[in-house]
């Protein structure tokens, strides 16, 4: 707890345009990708998504406390982050596992690089964060490179017999990723501090998937094994409560279309930690589509 908070502490001296910000997130989200695989098992998704959500929500209150920031936030912002939480912590998530069922996973991460679009929109509608053609000319160019790294398995998808199925659960993930950074950034605009409305949002996420799986028969799980408790801590940490705080710091800094061009980046980084632990293998292809990402994403976080 005493290494979060310093590090979450120094981010109040952190300057808007420090590379952490965008750094900071992509690297963490990139590892959560195979770190996840440790949560595969006996306990149902629903619950694990739960339980790291729930103890993200309550090491952000004990920062909040810390940090003497109030968890007491008005009445009226309580139905924004409840939805928020359902919509963002839950069903996003939910969505992206239940989605990896029926496609596979370098698809839904090309469909996460759509994201950076949503985003753009969403920006220029509710923030007047406007966006320049040659920056979306520059996300076209990094969504073509990791359609290139994938290529492989998305050719592969139309065998899939919910291969529909998996593409609608993938882009209603987007979706969802999409309408929880509005209303996020929507509360914070109302002069509330991130942690505390995080905090409340994400307790509001993990309170639905547990009353949900309470009711549709999935009950409560949990597993003590060594790797799943210790994955768990990491997503929670690392993967929840710093990711997002620097993601939304780097939103608010810098707007909604350049935050979500981490998505963007982290498959590339994701494969790269694949190559080192599960024996990924790189093609010609897939390392020209890594070249041609990684140069759009350099070219657009230099367009002003």
């Amino acid at each position: 707890m005493f290494c979060l908070t310093f590090v979450l502490t120094s981010l109040t001296v952190t300057h808007k345009s420090s590379p952490l910000l965008f750094w900071g997130p992509t690297l963490i989200w990139a590892s959560t990708w195979h770190v996840i695989l440790y949560q595969l098992g006996e306990v149902p998704v629903i619950n694990s998504v739960a339980w790291r959500f729930a103890l993200a929500a309550v090491l952000l209150g004990l920062w909040a406390a810390q940090r003497k920031e109030s968890l007491r936030l008005p009445r009226s912002a309580h139905l924004l982050m409840a939805a928020t939480g359902i919509v963002q912590y839950s069903g996003n998530y939910v969505s992206v596992y239940a989605a990896e069922e029926h496609i596979p996973s370098g698809l839904v991460a090309v469909l996460f690089c759509l994201m950076v679009f949503g985003n753009a929109l969403s920006g220029q509608l509710f923030f007047k964060h406007r966006v320049t053609r040659r920056f979306l000319m520059a996300c076209c160019g990094g969504v073509a490179g990791v359609v290139m790294i994938f290529w492989p398995e998305i050719a592969a998808t139309g065998a899939r017999p919910g291969a529909m199925l998996g593409v609608g659960l993938g882009l209603l993930a987007v979706s969802a990723a999409c309408i929880g950074n509005v209303l996020t950034l929507t509360l914070t605009q109302r002069k509330l501090p991130l942690v505390p409305v995080l905090s409340w949002s994400m307790g509001y996420g993990a309170l639905f998937l547990v009353l949900l799986a309470s009711v549709n028969g999935t009950g409560l799980h949990f597993e003590l094994r060594p790797a799943y408790v210790l994955s768990l801590c990491y997503l929670a940490v690392f993967g929840s409560v710093l990711a997002f705080v620097l993601y939304f710091k780097l939103a608010q800094a810098q707007g909604p279309a350049r935050a979500a061009l981490t998505g963007v980046v982290i498959p590339v980084i994701a494969l790269i930690i694949s190559a080192l632990f599960e024996g990924w293998q790189p093609s010609v292809l897939s390392v020209a589509g890594m070249a041609l990402c990684l140069g759009s994403i350099f070219a657009a976080t230099r367009l002003r």
